[in-house]
């Protein structure tokens, strides 16, 4: 899949959350994401990145102010690793260079204060439609002159796949306009391809983030 097309989708569900949220509900909030690899599988293939995303918390009727459903979406580079492999008889070294980005549409709750308060603290779960954007090379290196090095791009594409979280954190809320958020969140994804081209296995990779926001109110600006 290409990743114009899948990146427009998940923009208009975003706004169409959050146009589907009364005003006087909604906080709209962007937000930055360290993101680490937590499992060994995930360390192998992936190294820590950073990212970016929008979020919309809404105020669900009826629920004392203590329930918000939550639609978002972010997108995070995962900088690139190299795994090596050797030939146990001739000793031959072959790396295997992987760049991966990493998106996520994403839908749940929240539980935990969303009144009027400064301090507003949450826990929440979502499920998620996971993106990879996967380069992969296969290098044979020369340690004598990197520029003699043999090189074959074994794949550049797109892979979708299903996900979930788990997350907590604390609003820091002022004057109900403006607000702060700090969080963490486990995220875990189902039925990824392993990073080394076709026939390979597949993997559940999972991550944790690290997670600081600036939401606004719109009805009180």
């Amino acid at each position: 899949m290409r990743r114009a097309p899948l990146l427009s989708i998940a923009c208009f569900a975003v706004l169409a959350l959050a146009a589907a949220v009364p005003a006087q509900a909604a906080k709209v909030e962007g937000f930055f994401l360290k993101m680490d690899p937590y499992s060994d599988v995930s360390r192998q293939y992936g190294r820590p990145g950073y990212g970016g995303g929008l979020e919309v918390v809404g105020e669900l009727p009826g629920t004392a102010k203590l329930f918000a459903g939550v639609g978002g979406l972010e997108i995070v580079n995962m900088l690139s690793t190299t795994t090596e492999f050797r030939d146990v008889t001739t000793g031959l070294r072959i790396e295997q260079q992987t760049t991966q980005n990493y998106g996520r549409l994403y839908l749940g709750g929240q539980f935990g204060s969303h009144s009027s308060g400064f301090l507003r603290p949450y826990v929440g779960a979502n499920v998620a439609m996971v993106w990879y954007g996967i380069s992969t090379d296969v290098v044979v290196p020369d340690d004598r002159d990197r520029e003699n090095e043999i090189r074959q791009n074994l794949r550049d594409e797109n892979e979708l796949a299903f996900g979930w979280d788990a997350n907590a954190g604390v609003d820091f809320n002022v004057r109900d306009k403006w607000s702060i958020d700090v969080g963490v969140r486990y995220l875990h994804s189902y039925d990824v391809p392993q990073q080394l081209g076709a026939g390979s296995v597949r993997i559940e990779p999972d991550y944790f983030q690290l997670k600081i926001g600036v939401g606004f109110n719109p009805s009180r600006l």
